[in-house]
């Protein structure tokens, strides 16, 4: 059932409104890593003196610009890591998008929809983010620890975030937040396995890319098979 839903998601990506959501939250994601590459360089620079003077060494100047640079680059190989993440969580934004569009071709009888204040999204997407990059950063310890492991530790944590997540924010379209969660902890393993299915593509380069939206959309039909069958 969840590759069903995983195939008609994937059926549907040529749909004009996926490629919107593509472009913004791509488009923001990569103006979030610029500015914290820019603001951690700045930051750096303003923390670290010009120059210090070391016995028998003498002046050691540029420091700060040192200094800056490595912060830099530090930030955009951790954009490796977090590009993903951080779009997933910014794609949250335009996920109504996605799901009218999926609901406009296979559930056209499914009526309104409960839409959320644009400040309680933006309020989720960024906590969202924060636990994403929390998780991921904390994550780095045990894939250096556990190796050979790395693969599926990152697929099960990824998993169970992106499933937890996106479940909600695509149920509570269509029930309060009370019903969405139960509904949730009534499938909670059928959600993570969703979840872990959108995690996989996000070691493959440029697919990884699609993985914010074909989740969004896969959910979607996730969330109407088990409404109708909670159990």
């Amino acid at each position: 059932m969840i590759l069903s839903d995983l195939f008609r998601a994937v059926g549907q990506i040529g749909d004009p409104a996926f490629r919107r959501v593509l472009f913004l939250g791509l488009g923001l994601t990569l103006l979030l890593l610029v500015g914290a590459a820019i603001g951690a360089g700045w930051l750096v620079a303003a923390l670290i003196p010009e120059s210090i003077s070391l016995p028998w060494v003498g002046e050691i100047g540029f420091l700060d610009n040192i200094a800056s640079g490595v912060s830099v680059l530090g930030v955009l190989a951790l954009s490796v890591v977090l590009m993903v993440p951080v779009a997933s969580a910014f794609t949250g934004l335009f996920l109504d998008d996605v799901a009218d569009a999926v609901e406009a071709r296979h559930y056209p009888g499914a009526g309104p929809v409960r839409r959320q204040p644009f400040l309680s999204a933006v309020a989720d997407t960024f906590r969202f983010l924060g636990l994403m990059i929390v998780a991921n950063l904390c994550a780095l310890v045990l894939y250096l620890i556990f190796a050979p492991l790395a693969p599926v530790i990152f697929w099960g944590l990824n998993g169970f975030l992106l499933g937890r997540e996106y479940f909600q924010l695509v149920a509570i379209r269509r029930m309060d937040e009370a019903a969405a969660r139960k509904l949730r902890r009534r499938n909670s393993g059928q959600i993570w396995l969703a979840g872990a299915l959108m995690a996989i593509p996000l070691t493959v380069p440029v697919l990884n890319l699609f993985v914010p939206i074909l989740g969004a959309a896969m959910f979607t039909h996730v969330v109407h098979r088990l409404s109708r069958n909670p159990r």
